[in-house]
């Protein structure tokens, strides 16, 4: 009841004195669009800040796969753990980031069933910023995960033929590489009504690719049908890639496929994902 008497008590002439004092202040400009996508970016990097257990999944999940894949089976499969390590850690590197872009198709939903993304409607920005933008958050989930890689593989005995270069270059490539297969998730996201059937979904299509490649064992000692199957994996061309760029050794055909590969994924995947981001907002 004081509510209805206080707002009743407005008079004309106080509502013309607030108008004028918006109409007397200028205009903020337009953000543009890639000031938008930025900004939504680092609310992604915010997001994690308040909420640090959202890194589980690049840090403490990576850190047991290579402990457990080194000391378990290396010397079963590679004779000892040091010559292991050295297969293993590029493919791990893919395997650790390739799971994280699962979460981008998770965060998306998430943000369309809680009604986060209703609020963007009402600013006056781009209405793909806020999609672009978690991207180029997670972006930063995957380098996060690939440095926790390297300097885990570092601490066991990993050392890179080709030094630091070669396990930067071998990073962006994996990085470059997985911001296209996170359009496939945020379609994923957007297709699905729940983040649960998101994520189960995810894992149920990059599991198979990455045990049925060359990340754990090399090829030649798998079955003739399994091993064709393999050699064609664009996981394990990006694997392959990726310790050829650690390790020196030329790989500018498998280069030039995951890139190629990933670029195809983001041309399919993105006007879709926009056009699906669209019409629900």
């Amino acid at each position: 009841m004081i509510e209805v008497t206080a707002a009743s008590s407005t008079t004309p002439a106080d509502e013309e004195a607030v108008c004028q004092a918006l109409s007397s202040t200028a205009r903020p400009p337009r953000p543009s669009a890639v000031s938008a996508a930025l900004t939504f970016g680092w609310r992604g990097m915010l997001k994690v800040k308040h909420v640090p257990e959202q890194l589980l999944d690049v840090t403490v999940t990576p850190i047991m796969f290579v402990v457990m894949f080194t000391y378990l089976f290396g010397g079963a499969v590679a004779g000892s753990t040091a010559e292991y390590l050295n297969y293993l850690l590029p493919g791990i590197l893919v395997m650790s980031v390739l799971f994280t872009t699962i979460y981008s198709g998770v965060s998306l939903n998430t943000d369309l069933t809680k009604g986060v993304v209703d609020r963007f409607r009402s600013l006056p920005i781009p209405k793909s910023a806020p999609l672009i933008g978690s991207l180029l958050g997670d972006s930063v989930r995957y380098l996060i995960a690939g440095v926790v890689i390297v300097l885990v593989g570092v601490a066991l005995g990993f050392r890179p033929d080709a030094g630091l270069p070669g396990a930067a270059s071998a990073l962006g490539l994996v990085v470059a590489f997985c911001f296209g297969l996170s359009w496939v998730f945020t379609t994923l996201g957007l297709v699905l009504r729940t983040p649960s059937a998101v994520l189960n979904g995810g894992f149920m299509g990059i599991f198979p690719l990455t045990f049925m490649s060359n990340v754990f064992v090399a090829p030649e000692t798998l079955p003739s049908l399994l091993e064709a199957f393999v050699e064609v994996n664009p996981i394990s061309i990006l694997a392959t890639a990726s310790r050829g760029l650690m390790h020196g050794i030329p790989v500018g055909t498998e280069i030039a496929i995951s890139l190629a590969t990933a670029a195809g994924l983001a041309a399919i995947f993105a006007p879709l994902t926009v056009r699906l981001y669209r019409s629900r907002t």
